[in-house]
């Protein structure tokens, strides 16, 4: 067994498997060129903490277990506290540990019911996708294997609807869903598929050219090598849907440039065009159109977010957007002063009632409230109405007052070429106003903002708290800063 274990040719693990099952080459690479991987991304870290909390919190569902830990014990050692506690009669194995037909897996939760031996695989997801399935099957064609007979197999997963009331309901946040017979139908592939995964490895690196499966569960590590051939002003830089990629890229096109015209659909082609000359398409009417749609005073409105799969508090579902700070800029009237309200909530504490008291307070019933994709700040709005009934009325008044800025730009109404594809808001201020931008910043994004605060409600100093409140601020300021800004240019 020990030999096997240690075999790097053939050893194959639960997340090698699925490697696999993607991209044969990625486990090439994965076992004999891991220096090419891209960095582990902030995105990518991210995912895994929250995977671990809910792997965590699921074992609330059977408590009392006994876990068999990864770190401090080889894998021979925990195969060997997995077996003596199976043979002691523990009812709940946390991290169970399995090796068969060179095969080693940890199953989140193996539990001991009333039909026997059950397996949980816990996910931070809000549904059973295509890799959570065969993610389970090895899982159950590994125990299986070793002699001990599996009852049910099970997907843990988030159920989003859930809303907090008082402490968490473990059993109801979290849904079990019964993926039994997936499992059993597919043994075969998952059989066929170690096999074909063993061939290839004792092989020269497979010759898999790039395509969708890069990006097939979400994105490979080896992107940046893999696609290293690709050049800037690729057909892949084209935004928008555009099914023929892959076709056209595997008849030899690569740029933008030459895709056919009848390929582009009317906001590619302007993309195009833009790029090939360094121009700004402008459609004058259009954009008369919109600006003629806005009205004083003017109330330019962002909000930040935070977002947790663990409800942090009442009213909160999981994964849902809650708003802990906004910075609002405003003008009573054309060429009148410039003036900045903002808010941002203290950290570990539920503020959301006074970041709502303020802004219902600040905004005017007749001002036009500029925002910058209503697709992400209204439904904020909606939130604060239903968790604060009182100032639905105002709230609804808000809402109604809303004009959104990013339109011209998702039209295409206006395109700079240097957006390259893209109308946010990152993208479209230092294309239109070179000088202004978000580099210099310490928070540059929504996703680093989200951090931010995180860290804020993790730590306790001071002076590190200072220094990210800073941070949040500036960074919320410019974001509605950036909408002033950009409305003077049009």
């Amino acid at each position: 067994m020990s030999q096997k274990l240690t075999d790097q040719v053939t050893y194959l693990s639960k997340s090698l498997f699925i490697r696999g099952v993607r991209c044969h080459k990625s486990l090439y690479l994965h076992k004999y060129r891991p220096e090419l991987k891209d960095e582990v991304s902030e995105e990518t870290e991210k995912r895994f903490e929250v995977g671990y909390e809910i792997g965590d919190l699921a074992q609330g569902l059977f408590p009392g277990g006994v876990l068999v830990p990864y770190d401090g014990l080889s894998h021979e050692e925990q195969l060997e506290m997995t077996a003596s506690l199976i043979a002691q009669g523990c009812k709940t194995i946390y991290e169970a540990t399995f090796f068969y037909n060179g095969v080693f897996i940890k199953a989140d939760i193996l539990h001991h019911g009333d039909r026997g031996w059950d397996v949980y695989e816990a996910k931070s997801s809000t549904g059973v996708k295509d890799y959570h399935l065969h993610d389970a099957s090895v899982q159950y064609y590994v125990i299986s294997g070793t002699g001990l007979p599996v009852s049910r197999v099970f997907v843990v997963h988030v159920n989003n609807k859930y809303v907090r009331q008082g402490d968490i309901e473990v059993d109801k946040l979290l849904h079990m869903e019964d993926i039994t017979a997936l499992a059993k139908e597919n043994q075969a592939f998952i059989v066929e598929e170690i096999e074909r995964q063993r061939a290839m490895l004792k092989g020269d690196e497979p010759a898999i050219d790039i395509g969708p499966h890069c990006n097939r569960f979400y994105p490979c590590d080896f992107i940046s090598h893999c696609w290293s051939h690709i050049p800037e002003n690729s057909l892949f830089d084209l935004k928008g849907r555009m099914d023929s990629r892959f076709f056209l890229y595997e008849k030899g096109l690569v740029s933008m440039f030459d895709v056919p015209e009848e390929y582009l659909s009317a906001r590619q082609f302007v993309q195009v065009d833009a790029a090939r000359t360094h121009a700004v398409h402008y459609d004058h009417k259009a954009v008369k159109s919109f600006l003629n749609s806005l009205w004083y005073p003017m109330y330019f409105l962002d909000f930040e977010t935070s977002m947790a799969a663990i409800p942090p508090y009442d009213g909160i579902r999981p994964y849902q957007q809650v708003p802990f700070q906004y910075s609002l800029h405003h003008l009573d009237q054309k060429g009148g002063e410039l003036r900045h309200d903002e808010f941002l909530a203290i950290p570990r504490t539920d503020q959301r009632k006074e970041l709502t008291e303020k802004l219902v307070n600040e905004i005017p019933e007749d001002a036009c409230v500029i925002v910058y994709s209503k697709a992400f700040e209204i439904p904020r709005l909606r939130d604060l109405a239903s968790w604060f009934p009182e100032h639905a009325e105002k709230i609804d008044k808000i809402i109604q007052n809303v004009r959104d800025l990013i339109v011209p730009f998702r039209n295409y109404d206006i395109y700079h070429w240097q957006q390259y594809g893209s109308y946010t808001l990152k993208d479209v201020l230092p294309a239109m106003l070179p000088d202004f931008g978000y580099d210099h910043l310490d928070v540059q994004n929504g996703g680093m903002a989200m951090d931010a605060y995180a860290a804020m409600n993790r730590t306790d100093d001071p002076e590190e708290l200072e220094r990210i409140r800073q941070s949040l601020l500036e960074y919320c300021k410019l974001d509605s800063l950036a909408m002033v800004k950009i409305l003077e240019s049009l």
